[in-house]
């Protein structure tokens, strides 16, 4: 998952895109970017790291200009190399910087015909180089040596979405041109359209959360549609055209589970107030099928949970506690050998509050489960601070089956739900029982805000892929490439300290 914004304002843009890069940091943790355009110079600075650590007060001066986009990234395919930071910059058939968020699941494919067909090289293993090497290839076709005008730009976004399969929210800005922006045909990933009315006129700022919007200022206008394109040229003209031949929304329903922050706003739809939703059918179902379950607190691990947490307790007439501090000021910690070390990288991140467990029959909410690593400590440490029983309940179904449009969840057999039932599961985690949202439950608390979403990626519950091109094969060659076995075997001297932070920060990524 990555972070993305792109504005075209009035006056500079590089303090608006490094506070709305610090909203989205919870969607990219590995690296950041900004680019800003002054008419046909593109001004540039990216690294490896948060992004309060990659900028610094000389970078902000050198990024001039009154447009630009920003990236937050978090590696799901290529590598974690400070080479594959993005923005990513093509200077022909014009200059053109992209940030994308996403993956796209022909990326192999891809790279060969820019290779033979096209006779562009692609310097990274990064599919969103190739996205803009595609770009830059049908803009090339489009223009034919021409004025680039918005039509042409739009022709190219559509054969974008011919030849590009996936999940892909993009922002592009071509030099003494403008922002183009869009969305894969099937809006996996989110992307929402705001503006801001000046004295000097409108300014306009797309992102992949409404929260960017709100903490810089902007009225959100609305979601950019599946397989739709915007471009706001340099004088804040805004224009947008279906680009796609059959479009259909089809959002990733992780995102309301985990990936969005709750204040967020995605297609029409409230995150908090789905996680509300979220609460209520989860202790519906324990209303339901596990009437004796003598609970008698309920306690979130911090923080996605909170919401469905307090909801449940107040829909059974439980009583909700705060029973662990989660401790902001640790970063990710790398991939220590031995169970033991890796226990205590979790215990630095979470600590309960004894007073709320001992003696006490505790349900833990958590929003999902994932590896299971932490869960399993999760549990324990509640049994070592005194708790009786250890319930545990997840607002989300059981995830069995990769994520591969951008969501690090990368091989089955590092996925604890993947051939298990939801008792050895239980056993395997070491609670005394477990609690699992139903599929039809979780997609009904999203339709109740918005009921017009017919249709939900929930490939990594149900293992139905919505673009229809995933198969064995395919999964079997993202597992052997992405899983954690992967990137352990590498090498020594290939492996950067980045890789090892990923290989830890998957186990330990969903309590973040």
């Amino acid at each position: 998952m990555c972070g993305i914004i792109g504005v075209v304002g009035k006056n500079p843009v590089n303090q608006l895109l490094y506070d709305g890069l610090l909203v989205l940091q919870h969607r990219g943790q590995d690296a950041a970017g900004i680019v800003t355009c002054d008419g046909d110079t593109f001004f540039m600075h990216k690294n490896n790291g948060m992004v309060q650590d990659v900028f610094q007060t000389r970078h902000m001066r050198s990024l001039i200009g009154n447009a630009g986009i920003a990236h937050v990234r978090y590696p799901t395919a290529g590598s974690s190399s400070a080479a594959e930071a993005q923005p990513f910059y093509v200077n022909s058939p014009f200059g053109i910087v992209l940030g994308h968020n996403g993956n796209l699941t022909n990326s192999a494919q891809l790279k060969q015909e820019m290779f033979r067909q096209d006779l562009r090289h692609i310097n990274t293993s990064s599919d969103s180089e190739v996205l803009l090497n595609v770009l830059a290839r049908e803009i090339e076709t489009s223009a034919h040596n021409a004025v680039l005008n918005t039509d042409m730009a739009f022709e190219a976004v559509a054969g974008v979405h011919r030849r590009c399969r996936g999940a892909y929210a993009v922002v592009a800005m071509i030099a003494n041109f403008g922002l183009l922006a869009f969305r894969d045909p099937n809006g996996i990933r989110p992307l929402v359209i705001g503006k801001n009315e000046t004295e000097s006129g409108t300014e306009y700022i797309v992102a992949s959360e409404s929260v960017a919007l709100d903490v810089l200022g902007f009225t959100l206008v609305r979601d950019v549609e599946p397989g739709e394109a915007i471009f706001i040229d340099l004088n804040g003209n805004f224009y947008s055209r279906q680009c796609a031949e059959a479009p259909k929304l089809a959002p990733c329903i992780f995102e309301y589970v985990y990936l969005a922050r709750p204040d967020s706003v995605i297609d029409n739809v409230s995150v908090y107030q789905t996680r509300l939703h979220m609460g209520e059918s989860l202790a519906e179902k324990i209303a339901r099928e596990w009437k004796d379950l003598k609970i008698d607190v309920v306690i979130p691990i911090p923080d996605t949970s909170r919401p469905s947490a307090l909801q449940l307790a107040n829909a059974l007439n439980l009583t909700y506690r705060e029973g662990f501090i989660k401790n902001r000021y640790i970063g990710r910690t790398f991939i220590m050998p031995g169970q033991a070390l890796r226990k205590k990288s979790v215990r630095q991140k979470l600590n309960p509050i004894g007073m709320e467990f001992k003696g006490k029959n505790v349900l833990l909410v958590d929003d999902s489960i994932v590896r299971g690593t932490t869960s399993k400590q999760i549990v324990q440490m509640a049994r070592d601070a005194g708790a009786s029983k250890v319930f545990f309940a997840s607002a989300a179904p059981p995830v069995r089956f990769p994520n591969v449009y951008g969501i690090d969840m990368p091989s089955r057999d590092e996925l604890l739900a993947t051939g298990r039932t939801d008792q050895q599961i239980c056993e395997e985690i070491g609670a005394d029982a477990l609690i699992y949202q139903d599929l039809d439950a979780l997609i009904a608390a999203v339709q109740l805000s918005n009921p017009d979403i017919k249709v939900f990626d929930c490939s990594c519950f149900d293992g139905n892929y919505i673009t229809g091109d995933i198969d064995e094969a395919y999964l079997a060659r993202t597992e052997n490439a992405r899983g954690d076995s992967a990137i352990k075997e590498r090498p020594a001297n290939s492996i950067t300290q980045l890789d090892l932070n990923l290989v830890a920060s998957r186990e330990e990524e969903f309590v973040a």
